[in-house]
Order: C-alpha cells, then structure tokens, then sequence
C-alpha cells in the first residue's frame, strides 16, 4: 500500500440519504417498484432528485407516515396493506416490489421484514416483497444499493459454473461494451448483478468470480464471499489506468494471458488518451478537494490525479473499506492526505484556507461555497452518468473541466455598465 496519509473525524455530516439510490435502481430493473415507507419529506427527496413527474407513473412511490401514524395513533401496518393493494392492482406489471425502510419507519419500529414475508405469502406467484433499508441515520447515498442488492441475495440460486459476475449499477451501454471486452479477450461467461430484470437474478457458486464495478458495496461483497464466491481485487474501472487494471484483474483470475488483453483494449485506450487531451490541458495543475459523500472519491482521486494531472489537496470519504480500496490506494501518490468521516465545519475551514481550483462535494454545500468564489461539482452527477470504463473516460474528465471552464469565461467577462 502506498504512503498515503490516513486520517479519520468524527461530527456533523452534510450528506444526502440511501432513499436517493432508488433514482439509479428504478431505471436499470424496469420490472422492479420501490415503496418507500416514510415521510412527505421522503417523497419530496426522491421526487425532486429523480426529476419525474407524479403523473409519468414512475416505478417508485412513498406509502406516507402522517403524524398519527408517527404517535402510534394509527396502525401503519393497515395503511401499508391498503397502499400494496392498491399499487399492485393498478400496476400488474411489477414483478419484485422492494419496501424500502426510511428514518421515520425506523424511528417508530416499523417491521417492514414481517410485513414482506406476510406479503410474500398473500401474492405468491404474482409478485416478489424484498425488505431493505434506505435510512440516512447512519448511512450515506450511495449505500443504498448496497443494501438493496444485499436483500436479494438470499433469492439467488447456487450453481457450480464459472462466470464472471460484474456487481454494482452501470449504463446498459457500459455493461454491453464490458461484455463485449470480456468477450473478446475469452471471458465468454458473464452477468451482471442487478440484473435488467429482477426475476432473472444469476446464479452464484464455488466457481462464481466478482468483478466489484462500485467501491460503496462492503455488504454485498462480504456476503457473496459467504456465498463461496470469489472477490477479484482490482481498482475500479474509471478512466484508462483504472478500467485496464480492472479487465487485467479478470484476465488473471481466468488464467488468460495479459498479452491478449492489452491487444484487445489498446485501441480503446489510445483514443481515449488522445480524447482525455483537450480536458487535461484544462485540469492540469489544477487543486483539487473532494469532501466525502459518495464513497467514489478515492478512485476519483486517482483518475484525477494520474491521468488528468491534478493536484490532491484532501481526498474525503465517508466510509473506508481498506480491503476493497487497497489497489487504488497502491495507485495514489505518496502523502495523499485522506480523512473517513467527516466534522464539516472543520473540512470547510480546510478548503477555505487551501484555496483549491475545484471542490467535489454534496448539493447542500455547493452552492454556499460557489457564492464564496469557490468552483464545485456535485459528487451526485458521479452515480448518475455513465463513467465506467475506457471509453468513458473522456466523459468523466469533462464533468470536472466543465466547471473549470465556465469560471474561467465567467472571470474573464466584464460586465459593460451604459
């Protein structure tokens, strides 16, 4: 591992919650509906970062907690029976419906795992309930999946082929084009977890290997490892540097040769280089802060670092899992500074005083430090573009050299007064 400076602070957190990984869930299982059992502050979060109308019939919804329910004045569990009914008989399209815990359900002790098996019970055949919890108590955004993904697993059957299992939510383009990779260097078994429909989970063995495509899914990496199956470790796959390492990790665990696979991805990765020009001229030299939120950050870090020529000041996390993160902690330079957790208040006394070009952080703090002269990009955009792989990352680099440029015309303009 490299030299990299640990640090780790405790205080008040400035993150969104689990509820909103439903956004990224609901698109790639499109037979899949996510009840959130919570408060009209739930629905508004997930309506609002989702950007879908009510009226577009989305394959999310919120079955409302109202004051009485919150008092134990009501029955909730009445009220969630009368919600299902209601949603399954208008919409007998989905197949798995996933009840999704919130802070308020928690609060009040909500059983939502009892609820699932009863529904279970009464809907056999019709429809699949899966329980997890989406609560941002304790949790940051992206862990939500995390758990989603953890609640399925027990629904997996065992089987003794060997595959390759890619796990974590990418862009169906991206999924095909990894495919088609592993395809061509001879990895001919491949399947993705979640799946593009939710009935048609993979099976998982002895013989299953895990190719991790998120840094933020510790639950699930663990408990397919119980599982029998077998975690590959590789950084993840952003960027050139990243996505070669990630399709070399697999090779290895497939026993093909490296030669094989630098003759199938060179092309790939010479014309991304080429693309990666027009925005490393803007990155370069460039300071850069990342405040925790996503779990992202270290491999975004690297990427920004080795490719784009950027200058880490501070790589925040809110989480970190040494084990899976050892490959792209071997990548960072020395003396990186990286602080887990986090006390906002002292992290943004440290960005104000190291003046950086670019801070990576949440949508509740951008803004403010925009309005201090500060350039800001949402870690948010980061889960959901589609980032992953060679040919992305072109894509990748322009969402950090966008803001950058766009303060450069703005500084540069005077404004002309009659």
């Amino acid at each position: 591992m490299s030299n990299v400076d640990f640090n780790k602070e405790t205080g008040p957190r400035e993150v969104f919650c689990g509820l909103t990984s439903i956004v990224w869930l609901h698109r790639r299982m499109p037979d899949a509906f996510f009840l959130v059992v919570g408060s009209r502050t739930c629905a508004h979060l997930i309506q609002s970062a989702a950007g879908v109308m009510i009226f577009a019939e989305p394959r999310f919804g919120t079955a409302i907690l109202e004051e009485k329910d919150l008092a134990g004045l009501a029955d909730a569990h009445e009220e969630l029976d009368r919600v299902v009914n209601d949603l399954i008989s208008r919409r007998p399209e989905i197949k798995t419906l996933f009840l999704v815990g919130s802070c308020p359900s928690e609060v009040i002790k909500l059983d939502l795992a009892t609820v699932a098996e009863k529904l279970n019970t009464r809907f056999l055949g019709q429809v699949r309930f899966v329980n997890y919890s989406g609560s941002g108590i304790e949790t940051t955004f992206t862990q939500g999946e995390d758990g989603a993904l953890k609640a399925l697993l027990p629904l997996m059957e065992s089987t003794d082929d060997e595959k390759l299992l890619l796990v974590g939510t990418i862009a169906n383009n991206v999924e095909d084009r990894f495919k088609k990779i592993f395809n061509n260097i001879g990895i001919t078994n491949v399947e993705s977890f979640p799946p593009r429909q939710s009935t048609e989970l993979p099976k998982i063995g002895k013989n299953t290997k895990v190719l991790l495509t998120q840094p933020y899914l510790s639950d699930t990496a663990r408990d397919l490892k119980h599982r029998g199956c077998e975690i590959i470790q590789a950084p993840f796959p952003l960027g050139v540097e990243g996505s070669t390492k990630w399709v070399l990790a697999a090779a290895d665990a497939f026993k093909i040769p490296e030669l094989k696979v630098h003759e199938v991805i060179a092309p790939l990765a010479n014309r991304a280089r080429q693309a990666l020009e027009k925005h490393t001229e803007i990155l370069r030299g460039k300071k850069l802060f990342l405040l925790p939120e996503s779990q992202l950050e270290i491999s975004l870090a690297r990427f920004l670092h080795n490719e784009c020529e950027m200058e880490l000041v501070e790589v925040g996390t809110p989480y970190l899992n040494k084990d899976l993160m050892e490959q792209e902690l071997n990548l960072l330079p020395d003396d990186t500074k990286i602080v887990e957790g986090q006390h906002v208040e002292k992290q943004l006394d440290r960005v104000r005083a190291s003046n950086p070009d670019l801070v990576v952080c949440g949508m509740g703090l951008a803004n403010p430090l925009e309005a201090e002269g500060i350039s800001t990009k949402w870690s948010i955009e980061m889960v959901f573009s589609p980032i992953h792989g060679i040919d992305q990352a072109a894509d990748l680099a322009e969402l950090f050299s966008r803001p950058l440029k766009r303060n450069q015309i703005l500084t540069s303009k005077s404004l002309a007064t009659f």
